[in-house]
């Protein structure tokens, strides 16, 4: 159940099997039917987790209704509220199964646990954070400067994996725009017009 979390580990650090053992155990393995809820607007985020199996979407609601999602998470990806979960505060996101999925739970005391006494954990953490901080980056480069046709494009590129698991409606929350324009670009790109 851990041996993918166990690769995900070693592809970023070197760390004995041991110390990468006793951080595993401190996460505890969580199923979600698909359509319910691992967090929920106004609750506080107690974990962080590693998805083992299926996929997740992590959104918001804005003041008109519209579900902005912020990001997907499938199998080998982790997904948690960074701000919610670190200053403890009421989460403004939703994250929701959009398949039956399974995830491993870490909470925040058993993670400064981890940075404490695992060295190489806190490595692992760096890492994916700068990591993360690349991708917004990249993301928020692109809704400023790209077509939402480039921007589509990209995402079928970078997320081939991600495209036949979601519908028409939930990639044009991802882009920010409807799904309507979203069949038009379809649309264009098969015609070549």
């Amino acid at each position: 159940m851990k041996e993918l979390l166990h690769q995900h580990i070693s592809n970023h650090v070197t760390i004995p099997e041991k110390e990468r053992d006793r951080f595993c155990n401190l996460f505890k393995h969580q199923l979600v039917k698909r359509k319910h809820f691992l967090l929920q607007a106004g609750e506080t985020c107690k974990f962080e987790g590693f998805v083992i199996k299926g996929l997740f979407r992590v959104y918001h609601i804005d003041q008109n209704g519209f579900e902005n999602i912020l990001y997907f998470a499938i199998e080998n990806w982790w997904i948690t509220d960074i701000d919610s979960f670190t200053n403890n505060t009421p989460s403004q996101l939703y994250v929701e199964a959009l398949e039956d999925s399974e995830v491993l739970l870490i909470s925040k005391k058993d993670k400064e646990f981890a940075y404490i006494n695992l060295p190489q954990i806190e490595k692992l953490f760096r890492i994916m954070t700068q990591k993360t901080h690349v991708a917004l980056q990249r993301r928020m480069i692109d809704n400023l400067s790209k077509t939402a046709d480039q921007r589509y494009l990209d995402f079928i590129k970078k997320y081939p994996q991600l495209q036949q698991r979601l519908t028409n409606l939930q990639i044009a929350a991802y882009l920010g725009i409807s799904h309507e324009f979203l069949s038009k670009i379809r649309k264009k790109i098969v015609t070549g017009s």
